[in-house]
């Protein structure tokens, strides 16, 4: 039991681990416009997605094929509705994550990721109906802390990252009430439906067709690294573990996107903010504590 519960709690580190360093590829190919980053994103993403299940997945697409054909009118009504909410929030997600680095401030962006567990948590207690435990109203306490030292005290930027945060909040929440379905299969839906969203803004924005090799070679990065194999491991990680846990885990993000920007990018840290993203650390042990005991005693 303790061995599974591990396979979920590794799979729902690792992509924030592999967002918070998203900023190295960025930052190489910083000198093209945004929009385009997400739009070939998604659309490589789509193509490298169906490749894998057209190829290597038929049999498993032709399971989620019946088993939404044998639903009951009611339930699949639901499902659809369920997976088309999905594709809007993770691309809202995306699209105002991208405008608040453009044009409203890296704070807000950054800020965020901090904000989101916290309304994760709130949402799986009130939607879900997930417990919090004691220790875990105390581990929220500290992130509340840590997330007080960080806050710039501009509302917009506030207003813009509550944004962004519930977005994703509400993704991983809706995912959480889907089941029976093949979560890579269900990706690839996911990726066609956001495409399909931003679709007419792409052929009605002028736009040159980018021929830089170097530009692809980092957009087939993003797609593969940074976008298929996190949304994957993320959806996977909700079958073994609670949305208000993998919430929590978001903070995984700004504390290596910390690291990086003070390892890599030798950026400037003062020693509040290392104290905030250590707190931050903190109220992660504090709420996987239960968690990380069962695991640490199995393999004892």
């Amino acid at each position: 039991m303790a061995t599974a519960r591990a396979k979920y709690f590794v799979a729902g580190i690792i992509p924030y681990i592999i967002w918070g360093t998203m900023s190295i590829p960025l930052r190489n190919i910083k000198g093209f416009p945004p929009q385009e980053i997400l739009y070939y994103r998604i659309f490589v993403s789509i193509i490298m997605v169906w490749t894998i299940i057209l190829l290597f997945r038929k049999d498993a697409l032709k399971n989620d094929f019946n088993f939404f054909k044998n639903l009951i009118s009611p339930k699949k009504t639901k499902f659809l509705l369920l997976t088309l909410l999905s594709a809007f929030l993770i691309t809202g997600n995306w699209f105002t994550y991208i405008y608040a680095v453009n044009s409203v401030s890296l704070r807000a962006a950054a800020f965020a990721y901090m904000v989101c567990p916290l309304l994760t948590a709130l949402c799986g207690f009130v939607i879900l109906k997930e417990q919090l435990t004691r220790t875990k109203v105390i581990a929220l306490i500290i992130a509340s802390m840590s997330i007080a030292l960080l806050a710039t005290g501009s509302l917009r930027e506030v207003l813009w990252a509550i944004l962004i945060a519930s977005f994703y909040a509400l993704y991983v929440i809706v995912l959480k009430i889907i089941k029976g379905i093949d979560k890579f299969n269900f990706l690839g839906v996911q990726l066609i439906l956001s495409g399909l969203m931003l679709l007419p803004m792409y052929l009605f924005t002028p736009n040159t067709f980018p021929v830089d090799n170097f530009f692809w070679s980092h957009i087939f990065l993003i797609a593969a690294v940074f976008t298929i194999i996190p949304l994957f491991l993320n959806s996977y990680a909700l079958l073994g573990m609670p949305s208000s846990a993998l919430g929590i885990l978001i903070y995984l993000n700004p504390i290596v996107a910390f690291a990086v920007a003070f390892f890599y990018f030798k950026e400037p840290i003062d020693v509040l903010q290392l104290f905030a993203y250590l707190l931050l650390l903190l109220s992660i042990v504090i709420f996987n504590a239960q968690l990380l005991k069962s695991i640490v005693y199995k393999k004892a």
